[in-house]
């Protein structure tokens, strides 16, 4: 008759059974790694009503050999030496190092079915959060002790009555079992299985990749990932995708022996962008599409760094990655794994190296590389638009005159139908009526207007941090980016379309135009004016057009015609007259304020209220007492 005992005081299985683990997917995660050291080529998932099975064909384990008495002996260091560190076939690296991944399931049922087979010889015993006394744990009978795919070897974890359950569709289980176990592949397979629903998932790489518009690769082992990204800027691709060596950091280490060693830190995996975040956060999912993951021996230590070295910029909704780092687990180094195996120890000196290297250098160079496809995109959508504009610009100039020869064509046929002799009211009242016949050949004129720019933000290079805070501001009032024109902008949509020069698109299409939209200068004015060819021309083609504007200027530089000099401009300081930090007093605030609220009313934009203006410009600029 065999005995099962487990060697652990009970106690510690009901501290650790239901805290151990918080999610599904992490216990799922440990099951599965249990799998992968038993060389198993396939597992399966199979959420069944009452329970949840978790199935593979790995080697099994024998009681005869001592496989189950191994397995009983919780947090048992698997691995002591080098050796210890890989799985009977020798062809892997084992994942399992303290032991206490067995009572992942633990988590999920306070009684979990172990149904194990190895060379036709079956076990089976009931793994408890409590057990009876003398930690001895119930035994199966064998002819109790089934497999859904499993024969000769292989395990079964059964959590009987489970607290979490996996997600409604296969597809989100199979997209979360993938973020947090992606070594996936034709040799080591999982598959998920409910009722008459079954997925495989024997390719993380797929799955990924091709969502993806920027890739850098570290390492050999993951260059290849490259070639699965899709071509959509085949012109700018080297700018997007690279592949880099893996990246090493010496470092100096305390081993297990006591004694302080150097060693290597090498980090290998792959960060990317995703070409859009649109309906990612509508999908039910239990874990974010927006990570950087850590693995050690292909497994996942923890989930997501990305709070913890990024900056909370927008273009960081689009990263995502893994990075591998193998001595996390090495073993003749202090286990750095937090007790719920969910993260790493914050102190760990391999962790702290690690989250430098991605803040300072990795996530800033995925983020540019994000900035780059941003702008390769906007600018297609932006020459399309304004191709657009164009071919309507065109269409208008056409209508125009095919309106004029109507209306006159008809004014006068009616002219001559009525004789001679008419009064001025008749033929005022002849011309009339044929324009407002052919007045709708007109209506593509509201459309133009508004496809053009409607603010131009004028200013010279050495005074884009002020135009800097004139930009933020006029998105804050809800002026949309692409009706803002501002040479210098850090967004592409702002900026002049590529290859066109600023006055060629002013003249275009607010000179030589039938459309009557005038646009809206916002003249930044400084010491820097007066050296400014550029600046000086705008200025220029501002008072030969007519159009209205605001200044804002740098004290002490003093704006003069052709501006509007007798108007009320906006004062802010600098440190020095070119250069140096900008501060307003609360009067300019106030200003400042009132003039973009002024812009919102004069172009029909929802402005904000003014205490809510002053409040962000206050996050923007310095404001104090002269």
């Amino acid at each position: 008759m065999k005995e099962y005992q487990l060697n652990v005081d009970p106690r510690i299985l009901e501290l650790l059974g239901p805290n151990l683990y918080t999610n599904i997917y992490y216990v799922l995660a440990e099951l599965i790694a249990n799998a992968y050291d038993a060389d198993a080529k396939n597992v399966y998932i199979i959420a069944n009503k009452d329970a949840i099975r978790v199935e593979d064909d790995g080697h099994g384990m024998s009681y005869e050999r001592g496989d189950i008495s191994n397995y009983l002996n919780v947090a048992g260091v698997s691995r002591v030496k080098e050796a210890d560190s890989f799985s009977k076939s020798g062809a892997r690296r084992k994942m399992g190092r303290k032991g206490v991944g067995k009572l992942a399931a633990l988590s999920v049922s306070e009684n979990v079915d172990i149904l194990t087979v190895a060379d036709g010889e079956k076990s089976g015993f009931v793994l408890s959060r409590h057990p009876d006394e003398g930690s001895k744990l119930r035994a199966i009978a064998d002819s109790d002790i089934t497999f859904d795919h499993v024969k000769d070897h292989g395990s079964a974890i059964v959590m009987r009555n489970p607290q979490y359950r996996l997600h409604k569709t296969l597809a989100a289980v199979k997209r979360n079992l993938l973020k947090i176990f992606p070594l996936i592949n034709s040799d080591f397979r999982v598959h998920v299985i409910r009722d008459n629903e079954s997925e495989i998932i024997e390719d993380f790489d797929r799955n990924i990749m091709g969502e993806l518009g920027t890739l850098i690769t570290l390492g050999d082992g993951f260059s290849s990932l490259i070639n699965l990204v899709p071509d959509i800027y085949p012109q700018r691709r080297e700018e997007l995708v690279t592949a880099k060596k893996e990246q090493s950091i010496p470092l100096v280490m305390k081993a297990n022996d006591g004694i302080k060693h150097e060693y290597m830190l090498k980090i290998g995996g792959w960060i990317g962008t995703y070409t859009t975040t649109r309906g990612r956060k509508v999908e039910m999912s239990d874990f974010p599409d927006n990570f950087i993951s850590i693995f050690a021996n292909k497994k996942m230590g923890e989930f997501n760094i990305l709070p913890l070295v990024g900056q909370n910029k927008l273009s960081e909704v689009y990263v995502v990655g893994q990075l591998h780092v193998d001595i996390f687990e090495l073993t003749e180094l202090p286990d750095m794994a937090l007790s719920n195996r969910q993260g790493y120890k914050s102190d760990d000196p391999r962790y702290l190296v690690v989250l430098e290297y991605v803040r300072n250098y990795l996530l800033a160079e995925i983020l540019k590389r994000r900035e780059i496809f941003a702008d390769i995109g906007n600018a297609k959508k932006k020459q399309q638009k304004l191709d657009e504009q164009k071919n309507n610009e065109e269409m208008l100039r056409r209508n125009v005159n095919t309106f004029r020869k109507k209306a006159s064509e008809e004014a006068a046929n009616k002219l001559l139908t009525l004789g001679s002799g008419l009064s001025r009211e008749t033929i005022e009242d002849a011309i009339t009526n044929s324009i407002n016949d052919n007045s709708p050949d007109l209506g593509l004129k509201s459309l133009i207007d508004s496809q053009k720019k409607k603010i131009l933000i004028s200013q010279t290079f050495p005074d884009k941090p002020f135009a800097d805070i004139i930009y933020q501001i006029l998105l804050h009032n809800n002026i949309p980016s692409e009706d803002i024109l501002y040479t210098n902008c850090d967004d592409e949509i702002s900026r002049v379309p590529e290859g066109r020069r600023i006055y060629e698109y002013l003249r275009e299409f607010f000179v030589e135009s039938y459309s009557t939209q005038k646009i809206f200068v916002l003249f930044v004015t400084s010491e820097n004016t007066k050296t400014s060819w550029g600046a000086i021309t705008e200025v220029g083609a501002s008072w030969i057009t007519q159009v209205d504007h605001k200044i804002f200027n740098v004290h002490p530089f003093r704006p003069e015609h052709p501006m509007d000099d007798e108007m009320q401009w906006q004062s802010t300081n600098r440190e020095e007259p070119t250069k140096g930090e900008l501060w307003m007093i609360p009067l300019n605030a106030d200003v400042f304020c009132q003039k973009i609220e002024a812009v919102c009313d004069s172009l029909g934009y929802v402005k904000k209220t003014r205490s809510v203006n002053k409040a962000y410009l206050g996050t923007l600029v310095a404001i104090r007492s002269a």
